[in-house]
């Protein structure tokens, strides 16, 4: 491979002071234009007296995805069962596959090469990053979400991790078929949904919260305006036709120009939304989305980190806490009386996505805020090959809150 590195190197050098002055060329016009004249040098090269056909097609490949494409990492962008690629420097990539982590033999030519693959990627999405603004997150031109950190944060070189989304937007007929949703709790929260109860999905690194996001929102009913707000826009809602999408964007090297998603919320309210979806919620930003859901906005939807769903609501109280400095208990009652529902997602140790709770948030009273859990995981074992056994179940607790399906004249139960 070395020998072929080197001709790589030799072809790619050729190919880039040839191509040079096409500049003007629309992007399809110089895509075609540079795979002819890689192949051009090779044939010139008489390549295939010295390599196989499969080993010119390698060297074409390379080349051509080196200059134009994601380098040695497009065969695992393009790999469907592929769900996350892991780079920990040149020389160390990982994927995930089915849950598992598994280390590939792929490697760059150079750190330069990845360097090189680094800055095209977030210049694409008009994002930046250098060593002194070393973490930025971007996204690739199929929606897959990336997230880089440069040295001197990172010790052993770059380090790049791509989260890829299906093509196709989970729904929840997806949902029911890989075991996350009974087609008992999947109705019961499509009539959620069409009554406009306000729904907060939580759950941990990969458990599923995006996914699960699109599904429900395939839910909302195709006459309504939705605005979505992401720090990188990953939703898929192609079911939605009025839509507004924003994201948000970093400062300039002068350090201005920031648009925060604190920013997009309270933009969004003047873009007569009548459904706000916001991504992902990480910091003060959540004050705004509380007092959206509170404003008018019924029906919104939005996700959170949290190892349960209570978890979830203490965290979004010090969220809270971070933007303003209210009184505890004026947060508590905020909360309680923005979010209806709270889904817990989790990935189990078979690797699977399920949904473990969903839970009606009833209102605060003295000091706590009041929970009624609906639906339940339960596990009742596992099978011969190590799979996790259960299914979510109801729990016997009525919906306390029914008043937004009464006026939208919708029998939950």
């Amino acid at each position: 491979m070395s020998d072929l590195s080197e001709i790589i190197k030799e072809i790619r050098k050729e190919a880039a002071e040839i191509t040079g002055s096409a500049l003007d060329f629309s992007a399809g016009e110089f895509d075609k234009l540079l795979l002819e004249q890689i192949e051009s040098i090779c044939f010139s090269r008489q390549l295939m007296k010295k390599y196989s056909v499969d080993e010119v097609r390698t060297i074409v490949d390379t080349v051509f995805n080196q200059m134009r494409r994601h380098d040695v990492l497009e065969p695992l962008i393009n790999d469907k069962s592929i769900t996350e690629i892991m780079i920990n420097g040149p020389d160390k990539v990982f994927i995930e596959r089915n849950g598992v982590i598994e280390e590939t033999d792929i490697v760059f030519e150079s750190r330069e090469r990845l360097d090189d693959l680094i800055q095209n990627m977030v210049a694409k999405v008009n994002r930046r990053v250098t060593e002194a603004e070393p973490v930025v997150d971007a996204r690739l031109e199929d929606g897959s979400r990336v997230n880089v950190v440069l040295p001197p944060v990172a010790l052993n070189g770059p380090l790049v991790t791509i989260r890829k989304f299906p093509e196709k937007p989970m729904t929840v007929e997806d949902l029911i078929n890989y075991g996350s949703l009974t087609e008992e709790a999947a109705a019961f929260l499509e009539k959620l949904v069409r009554a406009k109860y306000n729904i907060f999905i939580c759950g941990g690194t990969g458990s599923g919260k995006t996914s699960f996001l699109n599904a429900l929102s395939s839910l909302i009913p195709k006459d309504e305006r939705i605005v979505t707000i992401e720090d990188s826009a990953e939703l898929q809602l192609t079911t939605i036709k009025n839509i507004a999408r924003l994201e948000t964007r970093n400062a300039n090297t002068e350090g201005r120009g920031e648009i925060s998603m604190k920013t997009l919320i309270k933009t969004s309210l003047r873009m007569r939304p009548e459904r706000i979806i916001v991504g992902e919620v990480r910091g003060g930003e959540a004050l705004d989305m509380l007092q959206a859901m509170n404003t008018g906005h019924d029906g919104s939807m939005s996700t959170g980190h949290a190892n349960s769903t209570a978890d979830m609501l203490s965290r979004l109280e010090t969220m809270v806490l971070m933007a303003a400095p209210l009184p505890l208990e004026a947060i508590k009652k905020q909360i309680a009386s923005a979010l209806d529902i709270i889904i817990f997602l989790a990935r189990l140790r078979d690797y699977t996505r399920r949904t473990l709770e969903i839970t009606e948030v009833v209102g605060y009273k003295d000091g706590d805020i009041v929970l009624n859990p609906l639906f339940v995981f339960e596990e009742t074992g596992e099978d011969s090959k190590g799979m996790v056994l259960g299914s979510l179940k109801r729990t016997g607790n009525p919906l306390i809150n029914r008043q937004k399906a009464k006026q939208r004249g919708i029998e939950i139960e």
